[in-house]
């Protein structure tokens, strides 16, 4: 910094009561608050013109103005307020299903050493529902069948055995659904699993539920509760 006679410029700045430039005390504001524009009303009406002062349209239109600004800040702090009681709500929710089973879309399953798994998809039809189990080498264990009297939910378990009966090892298994309706037109349906919650997560964009062996699902993706 530079000096004179001894003197620091921001001593200089400050014995007459000025602040110095760039100066860290002084801060600007980015948004004008309901303060501000009383002050800037103010000292308009002191220094307007005599001759050309300022009228009653003028008046109204610049309290108009101020009254928006002020509705704004209050609807941005109800806002607010409404969305962190929302967040509170999504995590009381997502902590009741801890230790429930839910149906979610998911192409996998994950088997147990004993038990079954269930699965559903959504027929467009009557016809029949074929299930193909793969594991993670991409070999196909079995097949389900499961016929659909109609258009709507039809739900599968399986037992956790291949096609020759013989119980599978724990793990991961990728099921594939096809719908062959009764002029044997094949159409591939999304299927849906129900896996049970172990914890839940609060993310940034929602709440997440971390389910056993599947990994984590948008609570939103929750198509029903066991």
């Amino acid at each position: 910094m530079s000096t004179t006679s001894g003197v620091s410029n921001t001593d200089i700045y400050s014995a007459l009561g000025l602040t110095a430039p760039n100066s860290d005390t002084t801060k600007k504001k980015d948004t004008l608050d309901q303060a501000d524009f009383m002050r800037l009303m103010t000292e308009q009406l002191q220094h307007q013109d005599p001759l050309k002062p300022m009228d009653n349209t003028q008046m109204v239109a610049q309290m108009a103005q101020l009254s928006q600004v002020q509705g704004i800040n209050d609807l941005n702090t109800t806002v607010k307020g409404f969305q962190e009681a929302m967040a509170g709500d999504q995590v009381l929710r997502g902590a009741a299903l801890v230790g429930h089973e839910v149906l979610v879309p998911s192409t996998q399953w994950q088997l147990e050493s004993e038990g079954e798994v269930s699965g559903m998809v959504a027929a467009p039809g009557a016809g029949y529902v074929t299930v193909d189990v793969t594991d993670a080498n991409g070999l196909k264990v079995t097949q389900l069948s499961v016929e659909a009297k109609a258009s709507g939910e039809v739900t599968f378990d399986w037992d956790g055995k291949d096609a020759n009966g013989n119980r599978l090892d724990p793990g991961k298994y990728t099921l594939t659904a096809t719908h062959t309706d009764t002029s044997g037109t094949q159409t591939k349906l999304s299927t849906y699993v129900e896996a049970p919650v172990e914890s839940v997560t609060v993310g940034s964009d929602g709440l997440y539920l971390n389910l056993k062996g599947l990994g984590t699902a948008p609570l939103d993706y929750v198509l029903r509760v066991s």
